[in-house]
């Protein structure tokens, strides 16, 4: 309770608040894969892509960064511009599913997005890289 009481009041928000989990929205027109809190309004992160197109659109809810981002996962670097959301206090930014980046994501489940000082992760348990996998699958072309 201390931990959660603690990540609040910094605006975090622990991996491991019930509650949370990543939802695969694959007939949805574009597919969406959401780390949610399902039935609520409660977003950290969404993917988003049209079918084949191979470009994922990331959204990372309550993380207000704009300007070159980097995306790490494993050994790769992909480097794209981030900017805020149109309603703001949202980060939108998008990455290849072909990149070696997005490729070390979709195997581990862990990147990190960077943009200047700012660094927010995003981290998909195993029990879940099943559908970050088949997000991946029904992205690329």
């Amino acid at each position: 309770m201390i931990v959660i009481l603690a990540a609040a009041l910094l605006g975090q928000t622990p991996a491991a608040t019930p509650g949370w989990t990543w939802t695969l929205y694959a007939d949805s027109d574009p597919v969406v894969l959401s780390n949610e809190i399902p039935d609520t309004p409660n977003l950290r992160a969404t993917f988003e892509c049209e079918r084949g197109s191979s470009v994922a659109r990331l959204t990372l809810y309550g993380a207000e960064m704009a300007g070159t981002a980097r995306m790490s996962a494993g050994e790769a670097v992909a480097v794209g511009e981030a900017e805020t959301s149109a309603r703001g206090g949202d980060t939108k930014l998008s990455v290849r599913t072909d990149h070696p980046a997005f490729a070390a994501f979709a195997a581990e489940g862990v990147m990190a997005v960077t943009v200047g000082d700012a660094r927010r992760p995003v981290e998909v348990p195993g029990a879940h890289l099943a559908k970050l996998r088949r997000f991946t699958e029904l992205c690329s072309g």
